[in-house]
């Protein structure tokens, strides 16, 4: 039986699969990266494709003047909703799929989140797919201060934080986007330079501590959030 095919759109060098890429795999799901901050061609419709996945990145979804990969990925988002292809938004994916599905993104419009973070899950998100059967609190590691101020209509809102609002929803019965970053674990948090770090009023030391006191506890949990979605592109 061949192998499930999801294509994962990078945005910044920095920005790849990272540990949720080895995770797919080991569960029947291979992706393909494209590398379009490298100027690899970012296509604009997920025909061929089992799944379509958009990393993070420092732009909002639609600047097109600093990122001109930006417009092929909302193309192939839509493209994926139009035809139920399984979608996975993180951080700039998630205000990506919010931004195509009539939600509000807005720049630098919330406190910043930095490092490993309480995520509380809402009751919606029991039955869901890809979030049910998760601890209703546990840490992920956020990078952040663009928000999503307004869900899209009709979206399911999965998740918060006390920060953040909008850290996980669902846009129909395939489509998820995420504020955090399942993908990033305490190893990523302790390549963050200080600088970067204090610049947004955190403490470095503190946090990149924080993030390896709490990944025995949240890796677990982010694997199982994969291998959900997994299920969901391979019918497992």
């Amino acid at each position: 039986m061949p192998r499930a095919r999801a294509i994962a759109i990078q945005n910044t060098p920095s920005g790849g699969p990272r540990r949720i890429g080895e995770w797919w795999a080991a569960e029947g799901l291979d992706l393909e990266v494209i590398h379009g901050y490298d100027g690899d061609e970012v296509p604009t419709s997920a025909d061929g494709y089992d799944a379509v996945v958009v990393l993070g990145g420092g732009y909002m979804p639609d600047e097109d003047d600093r990122a001109p990969l930006l417009a092929p990925a909302r193309s192939l988002v839509e493209s994926a909703l139009e035809t139920d292809t399984p979608v996975l938004g993180i951080c700039l994916g998630g205000q990506m799929l919010a931004h195509v599905t009539g939600g509000v993104v807005r720049a630098d419009a919330g406190a910043p989140e930095v490092g490993s973070t309480p995520i509380t899950l809402r009751s919606e998100a029991a039955d869901d797919a890809v979030f049910g059967g998760l601890p209703s609190t546990v840490t992920a590691v956020e990078n952040h201060i663009d928000v999503i101020e307004k869900l899209p209509p009709d979206a399911v809102w999965l998740a918060s934080t006390d920060r953040c609002p909008y850290q996980a929803f669902r846009v129909g019965d395939t489509a998820w986007g995420l504020q955090f970053h399942p993908e990033a674990g305490a190893s990523d948090v302790q390549r963050w330079t200080p600088e970067r770090i204090a610049k947004r009023g955190f403490d470095p030391d503190a946090v990149k501590q924080t993030a390896l006191d709490d990944e025995p506890t949240s890796a677990p949990v982010w694997r199982q959030m994969a291998q959900q979605f997994a299920a969901v592109v391979t019918g497992g």
